[in-house]
This record gives C-alpha cells, sequence and structure tokens, in this order.
C-alpha cells in the first residue's frame, strides 16, 4: 500500500511548507518555507524526523487527513480540537495515528497557524532544494485541495522522549523591532513620528506574502517613483495609501514602493489574527 496523506478536508489554506529556499534572491526566488519555523522544528522533532522535513501548514479553519499507514502525528501552533478516529489528542504532543484513521484538526481556538509533522515527513517534489509552497511565485506543490493524496516518506528514527510542550500563547499586541531604511529618507519627519508613535492593527487581508497594518498614514517627502529594488523578509514598504505592509515568507523579490525600514523578526506575526495591535520601537542601544 502506498504510504499517503489523504486529504478529505482541506481547509482555507493548507499548505505544504519546510525550511524555505534560501539562496536564490538573485533569481528572483524568495525563500517562502513555514511562516514559524521553529514551530515546525519542533513538530517535526516531537515525530522523530529531521527539523528541516516538510509537513503542513493549516491555517485558521483545520482540516481532515486520513493516514494509509500508521504514524507519529504532532501538530504544533494554535491551540485547536485534535481527534484520531473517536479519540482526542493534544497538541504539542507526539500522537499515534493507526492505518487508516481520520486525523481532525480543528479550527485555531487563537492564533491562526498550525503546522503538522507526520513520522517521514511529507514527500512531494523537491523544487530547488526545498518542498514549501510559495504562495506569490507558485513554486512547489499546489494548495491542498479535497481530495489530494499527498505521499509520505520512511521514518527513520522513532521520536523523542517527549511528551508535551508549551508554547507562548498569541498576544493581542506585538511590538516589533524595525531598523530603519532603505527608503527612510522618502519619507517626512511626521511619518517617523507616526510609525513609532502610534499603534496599528493588522489587516484581515493579510496573507503569507505579507502583514498589512491598518492606522495612521505614514506621509510622503519624496513624491516621485521609485525604481523596483531588492525586497528582504520583514521589509516595512509603503505603498500609495500610507499604510505599512510588512513582507513575510512569500514576498516578492522585487518592490517599487520605498521601503521605511525593516522587522527584525516577524515570526510572531504568523498568529496575529485581524485587528492584533502592533507597536513599532527601534533596537535597543
Amino acid at each position: 500500500m502506498t504510504n499517503e496523506l489523504v486529504v478529505l478536508r482541506a481547509g482555507a489554506l493548507t499548505t505544504v511548507q519546510d525550511l524555505g529556499r534560501p539562496g536564490y534572491a538573485h533569481l528572483g526566488v524568495p525563500r517562502s518555507g513555514a511562516l514559524d519555523p521553529a514551530a515546525l522544528r519542533l513538530a517535526n522533532r516531537l515525530v522523530g524526523n529531521p527539523e528541516g522535513a516538510a509537513g503542513l501548514e493549516i491555517t485558521v479553519t483545520g482540516c481532515t487527513l486520513r493516514l494509509t499507514r500508521a504514524a507519529t502525528v504532532a501538530v504544533t501552533g494554535a491551540e485547536a480540537e485534535i481527534r484520531i478516529g473517536s479519540r482526542p489528542g493534544d497538541t504539542g504532543r507526539p500522537l499515534s495515528v493507526p492505518a487508516g484513521a481520520v486525523l481532525r484538526i480543528g479550527a485555531a481556538r487563537n492564533g491562526v497557524r498550525n503546522w503538522l509533522a507526520v513520522s517521514g515527513g511529507v514527500d512531494v517534489p523537491s523544487v530547488l532544494g526545498s518542498r514549501a509552497t510559495d504562495t506569490l511565485s507558485g513554486l512547489g506543490p499546489a494548495p491542498l485541495r479535497d481530495g489530494d493524496r499527498i505521499p509520505l516518506g520512511t521514518p527513520v528514527g522513532p521520536p523523542p522522549p517527549v511528551d508535551l510542550t508549551v508554547g507562548p500563547p498569541p498576544r493581542d499586541e506585538l511590538r516589533l523591532t524595525v531598523r530603519l531604511g532603505p527608503r527612510d529618507d522618502w519619507f517626512s519627519p511626521a511619518a517617523l513620528d507616526q510609525l513609532f508613535g502610534t499603534a496599528y492593527t493588522v489587516s484581515p487581508v493579510s496573507n503569507r506574502v505579507g502583514a498589512r497594518l491598518a492606522g495612521a498614514t505614514l506621509p510622503r517627502a519624496v513624491a516621485g517613483e521609485l525604481p523596483s529594488e531588492g525586497i528582504v523578509l520583514g521589509a516595512v514598504q509603503v505603498p500609495a495609501d500610507g499604510q505599512p505592509l510588512i513582507f513575510l515568507a512569500d514576498h516578492p523579490a522585487t518592490g517599487g514602493y520605498p521601503v521605511i525600514g525593516v522587522v527584525a523578526d516577524v515570526t510572531p506575526l504568523a498568529q496575529a489574527r485581524p485587528g492584533t495591535t502592533v507597536r513599532f520601537h527601534g533596537p535597543q542601544r
């Protein structure tokens, strides 16, 4: 029998993710990969996989899967109801799933995303050294759909002797460290006061490409057009409407709007629901 995950319900957005494909920005290919790499690494450790093995990133509404072989699974990230057949399970624990059993991961109770690891890893074809789905460029496998059959690899070792992990709960307010540049000189002094002195909220139209924020507009000091230039993870770009956008894992390789600064760590945004408060501050000296 083929070792597969059968997708019974794909949910709002479930994608294959690993730690991404670094080193190809010069070819116009962003890193992509899990929005919270530490959560995927943890799930893989719990089932005995290498930390970089591919798993699933599950967004908001959960998903339902059937395993054609017995396996150990682990779900990390947001709190969610988990059931293996009729038996309940917990996030942050290695869970034994018999062959043919149905694994149900419910909607996120807090936060936005879960990461699922299966012993042996998800064994879809690799593209540029990664199995990650890039939702912007289309590299990697397409987002999962009902009825898909996802191949699994062969387990390489037993799970470690860990039976519970507790992650930090999502926060209602995020404080993000941002370094100014390269185009902060395109903005007025008032824009910098607004950026560091007022609160923003996460917009409902945020996705894996970027977290769109709503709040005070950032007025420009330079009104001209900017030639497209490179974009990095965490870049805070300011489009024509003056509302900042923080680029995440599936960001484009280049952009034509000025970047006022770069966020040092975007991981907290992986679990930021719409309406979450975001405040920026400069690096500690």
